[in-house]
């Protein structure tokens, strides 16, 4: 790793051997604006000599927020390159998170993009923070303008030098289920460490590389997956002009690399089965000279005809699901990884995938299964800790130095390992019987009326499964979602113990979401809030033995 370029070195290298090359697509308003390597290096240096000449401080941390754009890139850049920290903020981040964030970190200045909601995030904002607005429709004036401060400012001649094993490249908030975020501290030497072992098992395509960045940058995946991947793959990479736009977004870019959440490949899954619902499909996919041409056609109609790497990941992806994408001819690759170890653990890769497996542990990314199943892991990216918060710090690794991941799994005779749920979210029945989530909600996924859901059971003699349903089935009438329900509830039982048999279902009468509260940033349950909002109904119900479905 000693002769390997820290990120932005690489953007300049990249600059100086392919300067016309276009590097990231910008949409607005029907069209596309491209910038090559040297605009967005060039653009880039500049504003890392403004952020020096308005006094910003090296090593301060740089906050960067709004939807996912060429800017958002672009200010990391800067960051990177001025020798500061860079500090993502999720859209749509509650006002409280956005005053702990600024606080803890002490960011000096904040780059504002294009979101929702934008007047309440800038309200949240300290009164002292710098403000420069991302050049986007939407966002307000503020203290300075992007294209402004780049006009007025000669590009910075060369990166800020600093310390790759103790000095913050990044600080990155995970979203958390429960109170405060912790800043979790990613040095040059963690970021380069998990990027190396990207480059070797996923090398750049000949025909080159494509991504389509949607999924929160505020997160380390998509930093670390789609922004830094990109730079070191010589990617070119296309933005999202509204997440209801993804769908004939797919069918422009026609991505070589796809990661999505579990909800996105659901979703999209959904999609398929509008227009071709599944009796219709399994007749297809019988006829040996049909089965081709649908597989393909449906690969065209989604943009994934030159897709090779499928990814999910954050939470996992029900078993059902996958195998039904695999009988398409699109494996979808499940990885794993946490913000503290830089996103790097195992993943599943063509040629080597195991559908319920997270794949096999990378060569240099050290397993092991500690007490009571949970997942430890060892090597180079591994945090050295959180920002201003030694005791959490303390928490994270065992004695002898090994990070404590919080998840429950298991290795298999080849290797690969399973997830099989939180060490938090195991939970124990009035019964005095311990129950593990995840497993029964992955088998409950079969049910295709069921958007998110999440199943409790303390303070509970027998476990209740409380569900969302998608958009179509709220409009369905509810007899027909109920026998659905009921017949699921029937398969998934007859495989459980009797202590982990589901008593009742309860559905929500809105689907969940980001905005109201019920799913972080990262489209994960808050399964604490579920219990906050409808455990005093859900344990109301628990006397009425004969209703299998309740219903909000």
């Amino acid at each position: 790793m000693s002769d390997m370029l820290n990120p932005v070195q690489m953007l300049l290298h990249r600059a100086e051997s392919t300067p016309s090359t276009p590097f990231l697509h910008q949409p607005g308003q029907g069209t596309w604006r491209s910038y090559t390597w040297s605009e967005v290096a060039d653009q880039s240096r500049s504003m890392a000599a403004a952020l020096q000449a308005l006094g910003v401080p090296a090593g301060s941390a740089v906050a960067i927020t709004g939807m996912n754009t060429a800017h958002w890139f672009m200010a990391d850049f800067a960051a990177g390159l001025g020798g500061y920290v860079g500090v993502g903020l999720y859209p749509k981040q509650s006002d409280d998170a956005v005053r702990f964030i600024m606080q803890h970190c002490g960011a000096k200045v904040a780059f504002i993009g294009p979101m929702p909601d934008i007047e309440a995030f800038l309200a949240a904002l300290p009164k002292d923070v710098i403000r420069i607005a991302l050049p986007y429709p939407g966002v307000p004036a503020c203290d300075h303008s992007w294209d402004e401060l780049v006009k007025r400012h000669a590009p910075l001649p060369q990166a800020v030098a600093r310390d790759l094993e103790r000095d913050p490249w990044s600080l990155i908030y995970t979203s958390g289920t429960t109170g405060n975020p912790k800043g979790v501290i990613i040095t040059g030497r963690n970021l380069m460490f998990s990027v190396q072992g990207l480059l070797r098992m996923m090398p750049a395509r000949p025909e080159g590389e494509h991504f389509l960045s949607y999924l929160p940058l505020a997160h380390a995946f998509e930093r670390g997956a789609v922004e830094c991947a990109s730079v070191y793959l010589g990617a070119q990479v296309w933005f999202l002009e509204a997440l209801d736009k993804l769908g004939e977004t797919l069918k422009q870019v026609r991505p070589t690399r796809f990661y999505g959440v579990p909800l996105v490949w659901t979703r999209i899954q959904g999609e398929i089965l509008k227009q071709l619902p599944q009796a219709k499909m399994d007749r297809v996919l019988r006829i040996p000279l049909l089965s081709g041409y649908v597989k393909r056609k449906i690969r065209r109609g989604l943009g994934f005809d030159r897709c090779w790497l499928r990814v999910s990941g954050a939470a996992p992806l029900p078993l059902p699901v996958l195998n039904w994408y695999t009988r398409l001819g699109m494996d979808i690759y499940q990885g794993y990884g946490m913000t503290e170890n830089s996103i790097y653990v195992s993943c599943n890769l063509p040629g080597s995938n195991r559908n319920g497996s997270v794949g096999k542990p990378f060569f240099d990314s050290l397993i092991r299964i500690g007490d009571g199943g949970e997942i430890q892991n060892k090597h180079a990216g591994v945090t050295i800790g959180y920002y201003n918060d030694p005791q959490k710090t303390a928490e994270l690794y065992t004695a002898d130095g090994w990070l404590h991941t919080g998840d429950v799994g298991r290795l298999d005779d080849d290797g690969y390992l399973y997830i099989t749920g939180r060490v938090k979210e195991i939970f124990k029945t009035l019964k005095g019987k311990y129950v593990t989530p995840a497993p029964i909600e992955g088998a409950f996924s079969e049910n295709k009326d069921v958007d998110q859901m999440c199943l409790v059971g303390s303070g509970l003699f027998q476990p209740v499964l409380v569900v969302s349903l998608t958009p179509e089935a709220y409009k369905k009438d509810r007899a027909a979602v109920e026998a659905g329900l009921l017949q699921t509830l029937e398969t998934v039982n007859a495989t459980l113990e009797a202590h982990e048999a589901i008593a009742k279902i309860f559905v929500t009468r809105e689907s969940w979401s980001i905005d109201n509260n019920m799913m972080t940033p990262t489209m994960k349950v808050r399964r604490n809030e579920v219990e906050k909002r409808f455990g005093e109904r859900i344990q109301a119900q628990e006397s009425k033995r004969g209703e299998k479905v309740a219903w909000e």
